[in-house]
């Protein structure tokens, strides 16, 4: 059996249509996936959208409270639809796989339970997401007058902070390593000494330095200069007029106009300088592959590493197993994974040629 269970109409058009026949009220779904709730599509009968008042839907089937007259053409759209699954494979077919081949009388493990096969399965997930498939999702936000967003609810760690301009281009924000978010602002007295709360807990107020960073010029830490400059230009009046905002010999990290942000680890947020007020911002980071159901599954060209991680890691648990066996699927394990990172790093010829004809120019000194 094909493991492709949908039309091409069903795939490119997210659709799936009947034909009324004046009778059945009844009409079942085979889209893959299947909807969750009815708010996730919309149904046309003879090219007219229906009032979702009209129909009711359960399990993947669709009652309308009056049958579709004869030979009405029913069309069933998905407002969202993420194509490209066929790349990858679900946690339940990954364990259920695993169960076949490894789990049984005569193979290498005798017995075990589903459940240590799923929880193996999903920390196999977690890994790859960090250092092999590296799921990576792209939030866009607009930075409001507080300058904080708030982290992903999935997130892990961060890949990259973007601006966008009017073009839809992205300039990469730099992370501000010279100043830092402060969890807890100490209150103090006129000596400088902690002050304490009725419950002898400390009293906090808010950061000053949180407060310095909103209204941080950053043409102040970058060191870029006017055209009112007098130094300037008295002195390098070329540069003025044709390289306008260049400073020699300063820090290439902070000689941007992109401003920086750093990370509020302890309440979970992102903090920008003051001149990204306003600004629509891109947040590039990693999940763990958990976060929801749909995202519990596994790129096909991982999927061998995935079953030697769960058999490593069952075999190794259990007692009375001999240790060439932990060590030769520790192998196993290992080589799966060096194979599955080759395969995904989907080096393109043509993107390296690209860039190697950037490097071919010549640099004048």
């Amino acid at each position: 059996m094909g493991l492709i269970n949908q039309t091409a109409y069903q795939y490119y058009t997210t659709s799936e249509r009947f034909t009324g026949d004046g009778t059945t009220d009844e009409f079942e779904l085979t889209l893959d996936p299947l909807p969750s709730a009815s708010s996730d599509f919309i149904i046309y009968i003879n090219g007219s959208e229906i009032d979702d008042d009209l129909y009711s839907y359960s399990a993947g089937t669709i009652t309308f409270d009056s049958a579709p007259g004869s030979a009405a053409n029913i069309v069933v759209t998905l407002k969202n639809q993420k194509l490209g699954n066929y790349r990858y494979t679900s946690l339940s077919d990954i364990v259920r796989n695993f169960i076949v081949s490894y789990v049984g009388d005569g193979k290498i493990i005798s017995k075990t339970r589903r459940s240590d096969v799923v929880f193996h399965a999903k920390r196999a997930i977690q890994e790859f997401s960090y250092d092999i498939s590296r799921v990576e999702k792209i939030q866009e936000i607009e930075v409001g007058p507080t300058l904080t967003v708030p982290m992903p609810q999935d997130y892990v760690n961060y890949v990259a902070l973007s601006w966008i301009d009017d073009s839809g281009i992205e300039h990469p924000i730099p992370f501000g390593r010279i100043t830092s978010k402060p969890s807890q602002a100490i209150l103090q007295d006129d000596e400088f000494n902690y002050l304490f709360d009725n419950d002898d807990s400390l009293l906090t107020s808010t950061s000053v330095t949180d407060e310095r960073f909103k209204a941080l010029n950053s043409d102040l830490v970058a060191g870029s200069f006017n055209n009112d400059d007098y130094f300037m230009n008295a002195n390098y009046p070329i540069d003025t007029l044709v390289e306008s905002g260049k400073r020699y010999g300063g820090d290439p990290e902070l000689m941007n106009s992109n401003g920086m942000f750093m990370i509020d680890e302890a309440n979970g947020r992102f903090a920008f300088s003051s001149n990204l007020n306003g600004a629509l911002i891109t947040i590039k980071y990693i999940s763990d592959g958990l976060g929801t159901d749909e995202e519990m599954k596994v790129h096909k060209l991982a999927e061998e590493a995935i079953y030697k991680y769960v058999a490593h890691a069952l075999l190794d648990g259990m007692a009375n197993i001999p240790e060439y066996i932990v060590s030769r699927f520790k192998r196993e394990r290992r080589a799966a994974m060096r194979n599955a990172k080759l395969r995904l790093y989907n080096l393109k010829q043509s993107e390296v040629l690209q860039v190697m004809r950037g490097k071919s120019k010549q640099i004048k000194h």
